[in-house]
């Protein structure tokens, strides 16, 4: 009698493990439970979808902030804006910009948009951010920091920490409008090679005395140890605040910081502007777009 009761009780058993895997054979495998099945596939022998990666190397739409670089100042006359040689949304056919080269000339037209202002410095960033936003960009590109460096003296840089709480605010702002909108962030340019390079044209140094970039351009045939330490000073603070940069980008999975490329870049008289020998020329917006380019279809960050 006890072997048939328990005949019994297995086959009862078996009989309540066949009704449920047979109404939902997905939840049920030779080893039980809810596990997967093997090699990552589902039980209909289909891969599982890869996730989708954090990097799309060819968006849509482009949306560019930042100051008188992304403007295209000094590129095509002096002393004033020149929106279509600029690096980031440009239509000149010579500058090749970020959005053409990413979109077409065709759809760069109506999907890229430049929120950039001469002068603006990284308190002003925020504000670009929001209404970047607007227009729903699938990536923004930001270049600034120069002018937090170019003051009326070195003294009045910038503090670093102001430098990095306008930027974290900024990136705050972004992910509050758009969560999925990628980042391109250029470093600050090498204000010390500009002047070195600038130096030795007599107009761009009639130019500069209107005010560009006194910190770094004032006197610029003064060779002193006052001079040389000035220059230094502000030289240390564009390399601060590109590590700034780097840091806070790399917080955010949807950022991506250029390796310090544009700051490394060696601009030479042909891609200075011959309006101030400061600003790129449309041979230097070239440049910056090429590098900018690089950077945003490479699958991995580009050391």
């Amino acid at each position: 009698m006890r072997n048939r009761r328990r005949r019994s009780r297995a086959v009862v058993a078996l009989a309540t493990a066949a009704l449920l895997c047979g109404g939902a054979l997905t939840a049920c495998d030779a080893q039980g439970g809810n596990s997967g099945a093997p090699g990552g596939e589902s039980a209909h022998g289909k891969p599982s979808p890869k996730p989708t990666p954090a990097w799309d190397t060819s968006p849509r739409s482009l949306a560019a902030v930042g100051d008188s670089i992304t403007r295209g100042f000094d590129a095509c006359s002096v002393l004033s804006d020149c929106p279509e040689a600029s690096w980031a949304t440009g239509t000149d056919s010579e500058v090749d910009s970020l959005a053409t080269r990413l979109l077409g000339k065709t759809r760069a037209a109506s999907h890229s948009w430049n929120h950039a202002k001469t002068g603006a410095r990284m308190e002003d960033l925020d504000g670009q951010i929001q209404a970047a936003a607007a227009e729903r960009p699938e990536l923004v590109t930001v270049m600034t920091g120069a002018n937090d460096a170019c003051r009326s003296s070195a003294a009045a840089m910038t503090p670093v920490g102001e430098f990095r709480a306008d930027f974290e605010q900024a990136l705050r702002t972004l992910r509050r409008e758009l969560p999925k909108a990628q980042v391109y962030v250029a470093s600050v340019p090498d204000l010390k090679r500009l002047w070195s390079q600038g130096r030795t044209n007599p107009l761009g140094k009639q130019v500069w005395k209107l005010g560009i970039c006194s910190s770094m351009l004032a006197d610029p045939d003064d060779l002193n140890s006052a001079a040389t330490e000035r220059r230094d000073s502000v030289q240390d603070r564009v390399v601060a605040y590109n590590k700034v940069l780097e840091d806070v980008c790399a917080k955010d999975r949807r950022c991506r910081y250029d390796g310090g490329a544009v700051f490394d870049y060696r601009f030479d008289g042909d891609q200075l502007s011959h309006w101030d020998w400061f600003h790129p020329s449309k041979n230097g917006q070239s440049r910056l777009a090429e590098i900018a380019y690089r950077q945003v279809t490479s699958r991995k960050p580009m050391a």
